[in-house]
């Protein structure tokens, strides 16, 4: 493994310790997350370059594709490192629309586990989070069967930890209540602030905050102070708004997805930009 030190250091979920400069793989799919990538051979580039940079946590869900990128990551990776942690998503399907209907009855998230296992070729998966809500965000409603079958599924020694993504503040009280969990994962960035109050009650819990869209999505972030930041430090908005992201809190962990692996480098270096005390206050009030 190479040498690269990466911006951030690391967290500890339950047990596993992981790169908080993670990467998501999301984007190794074909268009609108469907289908296989143009660049196959790419694909797997970018997955072995991630890991010989030092990255320990790799972000999928068996739906993407569906099923490509885990068995691209298996196919680029395994045998896995020991120190490799990947980190799952059940609880959607895609239908021909490339639509993500829920799939959180207890059958579709046994069947997804077995999948996620076959495709990833692991006997345990290591950290799965319960997908809630739709594409519209989180929404509010009842998790205690769907998080209760994954619980089972734990105690059967398949699945080592568990999180949740898309969820509201009171649906983590309730699943917490119920079992622990190691992560919460929500769409989160400079502009999209909603979630301030719970990343630091997750924080002061140790438990992990896991911002998906940390770029602002299918729409990237746009924003003259973001901007005027940016040029003042002779930087990308990229490269700003993830390192505003691993100041934001420590206990935020980073999985930016790119199929390039100069992208990737990129987003790396980008991180580990240095911001001010006056930078920071600055790009605070894009959400405010």
């Amino acid at each position: 493994m190479a040498s690269t030190s990466l911006p951030g250091g690391t967290w500890t979920l339950g047990d596993l310790t992981v790169t908080r400069f993670g990467y998501g793989a999301m984007q190794l799919a074909g268009p609108w997350v469907m289908g296989p990538p143009a660049d196959h051979d790419g694909a797997l580039a970018v997955l072995r370059e991630a890991v010989e940079l030092g990255i320990t946590h790799i972000d999928t869900a068996d739906a993407y594709g569906p099923h490509v990128t885990n068995r691209l990551i298996r196919e680029a990776l395994h045998p896995y490192p020991d120190s490799l942690h990947i980190v799952t998503k059940v609880g959607a399907n895609r239908d021909r629309q490339g639509g993500w209907p829920p799939a959180r009855d207890p059958q579709s998230l046994r069947r997804s586990v077995r999948e996620n296992l076959g495709n990833l070729g692991l006997d345990v998966l290591d950290l799965v989070n319960l997908r809630l809500g739709n594409a519209e965000g989180p929404q509010p409603g009842p998790v205690a069967e769907a998080f209760e079958t994954l619980v089972e599924l734990q105690r059967q020694g398949l699945i080592r930890h568990l999180g949740l993504s898309n969820a509201t503040p009171e649906q983590v009280a309730e699943a917490q209540a119920i079992a622990p969990i190691v992560c919460v994962q929500n769409m989160y960035n400079l502009a999209h602030r909603q979630d301030d109050e719970l990343i630091d009650a997750l924080a002061d819990q140790g438990i992990a905050y896991v911002p998906f869209f940390p770029l602002g999505g299918f729409s990237p972030l746009q924003s003259s102070a973001l901007s005027a930041v940016a040029a003042r430090l002779e930087a990308t908005p990229t490269s700003v708004a993830l390192a505003w992201l691993l100041r934001r809190s420590p206990n935020i962990l980073l999985i930016p997805g790119t199929s390039s692996t100069t992208h990737l480098r990129e987003n790396i270096a980008g991180a580990g930009l240095f911001i001010s005390d006056d930078d920071h206050a600055e790009l605070d009030k894009i959400g405010g």
